[in-house]
């Protein structure tokens, strides 16, 4: 572990200790996937206390932890969820991710206080920690030239999350070889980014290119985005593998 990596994880057990000294839940900021892996490396110092990580919504990528002292505190969480819509959705821009994240980060909220922003057909809903939430109901009153209107909301995992399709032949379901096709990289870059631990599936870190991907499998590329591997479409004639994958706005 690296100096950053070390600090974490000490940060970590002190609120596992804290928690289970004062009888009380403690709750990490929202993590990205590589802190999440560093939590896990550590459950084993840990007292004995009830960790979980919660981002809000099932597919969630970036969790808070929770350090509960005993199972009956696992209802309480400092997560919310609001829904942010255009005040005229006639007139809107097609927002994408980053317009959301860059007028948050503008208004001088921290990175760490807010979790995933889900894009949907006509609005987003962004899961954020309860301290900040009512500063951006108040304070979130335009993205990009369009004008908004935040309010809290109940999230529904039914709701349709904006994707786009993406389609290739590749040469197998190993790893490396899907994540050049999405990415657009070439194998051997696929390749270093694996070895760099900026590669995760399904949340959990895969240091080896030789991962065979499975139907419905959710890859995560650390600076690059989130992709779910769908199925095998058919196989050319010289044994290429046609695949399908959607990619979250």
């Amino acid at each position: 572990m690296n100096e950053n990596e070390q600090l974490l994880s000490k940060r970590f057990l002190e609120l596992g200790n804290m928690s289970y000294q004062r009888g009380i839940p403690f709750f990490s900021d929202f993590l990205t996937l590589n802190e999440q892996d560093i939590l896990n490396q550590i459950q084993s110092k840990m007292p004995p206390i009830c960790i979980r990580t919660m981002g809000g919504y099932n597919l969630a990528e970036r969790k808070i932890a929770a350090f509960y002292p005993e199972e009956s505190f696992c209802e309480v969480s400092p997560i919310e969820c609001l829904s942010i819509k255009p005040l005229n959705q006639k007139f809107s821009e097609d927002l994408t991710h980053r317009d959301y994240l860059g007028s948050l980060v503008n208004l001088g909220i921290d990175r760490a206080v807010l979790g995933d922003i889900i894009l949907s057909d006509n609005c987003a809903f962004l899961f954020c920690h309860e301290k900040i939430s009512s500063f951006i109901v108040n304070e979130l009153v335009r993205i990009r030239h369009t004008p908004v209107m935040v309010s809290v909301s109940e999230f529904d995992e039914s709701v349709v999350i904006k994707k786009e399709e993406i389609t290739g032949f590749v040469a197998s379901l190993r790893l490396d070889a899907v994540l050049s096709l999405v990415t657009k990289i070439s194998r051997s870059k696929a390749i270093t980014l694996i070895e760099e631990a900026k590669v995760f599936v399904n949340g959990k870190l895969i240091t080896t290119n030789s991962y065979n991907l499975k139907e419905n499998d959710i890859i995560s590329v650390r600076g690059i985005g989130k992709f779910q591997y769908k199925s095998i479409s058919g196989t050319s004639k010289k044994g290429r593998i046609f695949v399908t994958l959607e990619k979250y706005c």
